[in-house]
């Protein structure tokens, strides 16, 4: 499958993004903030990552995965500059003194706290810098009892209710991506854009305040409202779903799973009369409203499984297709980049890394006439001297800065 070649970083940049002209400043690290931050990038936004020196963010190190870099940090950090700045050192001071007037937003997701004691909240930058916004990711927010709690992505799932119904009947189990870390980073991103508006309108920058746990908990909002509302909680149920029946997968008689979903009655009497053949299932008390059929999952199962038995996953699609049923293939990671629709409509494109280059697919959020800007992966402080420069610093002092260890 061919993959067309992104932009290299620092070169022209294609006129009229949405977000050209705008600098962020990210002291970032992970997941949350980092997946924020390369949205704004993806859109046109200059991003200027501060890493520490030497080791960077440790996201690099989660893995070596794709030609020894961290498969999360190639995810995460194209099209960003990388600037080392030891935030503890009396050196970065002047640095970031030379960097916040020309910012206009500012994203962190330090330790709780952090951000406060560097002088770099928004309490103490607004009345300075009274254009400027900033974006505060934390696990549980800057107040209530968990507030100097550390947070991890599985801890915020366990804690949202997240692991409660997710995973097989007998135990739970982890979303297979950082989920928590996503919402927030998601929310976080589209913060930062309502932000942008609102000082487009008053002039006045803001802060945006997000939290891992208040984003999954929106997330979570169906399943509170289900176990509110029935006095029981939602039951884990695999790759079913826990509350319509038949959604899920369903075996073969070729041994491979076919994953299907129906959503109404009228789809179920379609199902009936033209993937199991047996009309007379339609009208089954067993299995005549989703309610029932919930209720008699297990019998569901069976009746679909023996009819299933003696046919092909590839002629049960077929009938799937012809009736109009949903349906998909449970498909590996390994599978996306091969997968025939991406490909189709030309989503794959190469993104440089310092190990090589890689296959990265385009935002999802298409606009007319706009490519999102697909820049380069950075090495750690492979943009520190070029940026100090564009300060002011003379070469001399930048010698100095890296010699003390501030850079």
């Amino acid at each position: 499958m061919e993959t067309k070649p992104s932009t290299a970083a620092g070169a022209p940049r294609q006129p009229i993004r949405p977000l050209d002209g705008i600098v962020v400043l990210s002291l970032e690290h992970a997941v949350a903030a980092p997946f924020c931050s390369r949205q704004l990038a993806d859109y046109g936004a200059r991003v200027i990552k501060i890493e520490r020196p030497g080791a960077g963010d440790f996201a690099r190190h989660y893995d070596s995965a794709v030609n020894g870099l961290s498969s999360y940090f190639v995810w995460l950090n194209r099209s960003k500059e990388s600037l080392t700045l030891d935030m503890k050192h009396p050196g970065a001071r002047e640095v970031l003194d030379a960097l916040l007037p020309r910012i206009d937003v500012l994203v962190q997701n330090l330790a709780p706290g952090s951000a406060s004691r560097l002088g770099l909240d928004y309490q103490s930058l607004s009345p300075r810098f009274p254009r400027l916004i900033v974006v505060d990711i934390s696990g549980y927010g800057d107040s209530g009892p968990f507030r100097d709690k550390k947070a991890y992505d599985l801890l915020v799932q366990a804690e949202s209710g997240l692991l409660s119904v997710t995973g097989a009947a007998e135990a739970p189990a982890r979303a297979g991506v950082s989920i928590a870390d996503i919402s927030a980073g998601m929310y976080a991103y589209s913060g930062t854009l309502m932000a942008l508006f609102q000082r487009q309108r008053t002039g006045r920058g803001s802060r945006v305040e997000v939290s891992m746990l208040e984003a999954l908990s929106e997330w979570m909002s169906q399943p509170r409202y289900f176990a509110d509302g029935t006095g029981s909680a939602p039951v884990r149920s695999g790759a079913s779903h826990p509350s319509i029946a038949p959604y899920g997968p369903h075996r073969a008689g070729d041994g491979h799973e076919v994953l299907f979903g129906i959503q109404n009655e009228r789809e179920w009497g379609r199902f009936c009369v033209e993937v199991l053949h047996d009309a007379a299932l339609a009208t089954d008390s067993r299995f005549a409203s989703n309610v029932s059929r919930v209720a008699n999952r297990e019998a569901l199962t069976q009746t679909i499984e023996s009819s299933f038995a003696s046919r092909s996953s590839a002629d049960i699609v077929g009938d799937l297709d012809r009736a109009g049923i949903a349906n998909g293939r449970v498909n590996g990671a390994r599978a996306i980049r091969e997968h025939e629709q991406l490909g189709a409509r030309d989503r794959w494109r190469s993104v440089a890394t310092p190990a090589g280059d890689v296959d990265a697919t385009l935002p999802p959020a298409n606009l007319d006439n706009m490519e999102a800007f697909m820049g380069s992966v950075p090495a750690v402080g492979a943009h520190t001297d070029a940026i100090l420069r564009e300060l002011g610093f003379a070469a001399e002092r930048i010698e100095e800065l890296r010699q003390t260890g501030a850079i």
